[in-house]
């Protein structure tokens, strides 16, 4: 069984002070990166809103039932959620370091349509979209313009993953279908929804910091594998894998990203800072903007960035350009999962997966990092409810060797009733190969 390393011990940072940082979640995500931020000698608190995941991240990190009592304590305030927007406004106003959304950025990502309209006012050309509220109106669209669509929940269905649907009829046809589904059984929690033009292409994220003023170089470029099975077959997930690399430019860069800086300046954004596309040989298309960290997109930057993750924080959240160290090559991170995951059941997780620990074949934990796991007596043990374990995660100077030291990692856990995807970055051959061709990673 797995043991976990002294994860206190003290170092100095870049400028010799050990920082008090306080982590404030939604529903636990970031228990990898408290993790890791105590490695790098400073003090943290982590406070977790969701009660389902009050225990996640137990026995790695000291917890906070109140984060607002920790404020005076706090050096810094990391906030890794987009709708946390809010506080972390009041807090840059108090004059506290904060890595965080604003009001602007949350609305970003939680109304699609202003989303797109503030990415297409940036200069950035999007997809024909429209956005409703009432499903008739959008079946009766689509039946009087047949095409290919997407159908994406706004609002907070959009975290319900498994409802966005990606049309494969060229008339339209299955996402009518689709539509008199959902008016059936989710007509309470959708409330808005956009229908957005298909289009064929390669589907490619970009993200970088942002310190308030301008992005940190280089940029991660990343590829999402949203779907349960192999081949995205199933249904959506958030996602099973990500496979990803660092750039300094690129037309990818200057297309997306590079536009949304003079309007995160006029808020002052502090964090990370992602669009989503597809690339097709005629124009980058932005599908969705994500103003916070990703997940399992954090954890395999963790895998892929050397820089100290107090001192890039600290910096960023105080206005400077903190230099953002990043090793060569490709890295891959592939998400272990355990039931009822993506679905959330707190019955079918107390049945299945609840208490299980994870095993290690060798006493190595280098390359995992723990979802919604705690610390029992030195063993890893799944907690909260959603299922969702570890990530396992590997680098390389090929997309493929990147891939095998992920796999290889994986193949050291044992978990009752674990799965995986087993083709995390192998779409790269034909998506590197195409955004070359096309021009945007030149």
């Amino acid at each position: 069984m797995g043991s976990e390393k002294d994860n206190n011990s003290k170092s100095t940072n870049g400028d010799g002070s050990s920082r008090r940082i306080l982590v404030v979640s939604r529903v636990g995500c970031v228990g990898d990166l408290c993790r890791q931020l105590q490695t790098e000698g400073h003090h943290v608190r982590y406070f977790i809103e969701s009660k389902g995941d009050k225990d996640v991240s137990d026995g790695f990190v000291e917890k906070t039932d109140d984060w607002k009592a920790l404020r005076a304590w706090a050096d810094l305030v990391i906030f890794d959620d987009s709708d946390f927007g809010r506080d972390a406004e009041a807090l840059r106003r108090d004059g506290k370091p904060v890595v965080g959304g604003t009001v602007y950025t949350d609305r970003l990502e939680d109304d699609r349509d202003f989303g797109q309209q503030e990415m297409k006012a940036a200069g950035m050309t999007i997809l024909p979209n429209w956005t409703f509220t009432s499903f008739e109106e959008a079946v009766a669209f689509v039946k009087k313009n047949p095409d290919r669509y997407v159908v994406k929940p706004s609002g907070s269905a959009q975290n319900e993953k498994v409802l966005s649907y990606v049309g494969q009829e060229e008339d339209g046809q299955d996402v009518v279908a689709i539509l008199e589904r959902y008016k059936k059984g989710w007509a309470r929690q959708i409330r808005s929804f956009q229908v957005q033009k298909f289009a064929a292409g390669v589907e490619v994220a970009i993200g970088a910091f942002f310190n308030g003023k301008e992005f940190l170089s280089p940029a991660c470029v990343n590829f999402e594998h949203k779907k349960m099975f192999n081949e995205d077959i199933g249904p959506a997930t958030g996602e099973m894998g990500t496979s990803m690399f660092w750039m300094t430019d690129s037309a990818l860069y200057r297309e997306t990203i590079a536009k949304m800086a003079s309007r995160l300046a006029a808020v002052g954004f502090v964090g990370y800072f992602d669009i989503n596309c597809i690339a097709t040989p005629r124009a980058i298309y932005p599908l969705e903007c994500t103003p916070r960290f990703g997940y399992p997109t954090l954890s395999i930057q963790m895998e892929g960035v050397t820089s100290r993750w107090g001192d890039l924080f600290y910096g960023l959240a105080t206005g400077q350009t903190p230099v953002l160290k990043t090793k060569k090559g490709y890295q891959v991170g592939v998400v272990i999962a355990v039931p009822p995951f993506p679905f959330e059941d707190a019955t079918a997780f107390r049945k299945y997966s609840e208490g299980a620990v994870v095993i290690f074949k060798k006493p190595v934990t280098e390359g995992l990092y723990p979802g919604d796991i705690k610390l029992v007596d030195g063993d890893w043990v799944l907690a909260g409810q959603s299922g969702y374990a570890l990530v396992a995660t590997g680098s390389g100077p090929t997309m493929d060797e990147a891939a095998r030291e992920a796999y290889g990692r994986v193949k050291n856990v044992i978990i009752p009733n674990m799965f995986y995807r087993t083709d995390i970055g192998e779409r790269w051959r034909r998506d590197g190969d195409l955004l070359r061709t096309w021009g945007y990673l030149r």
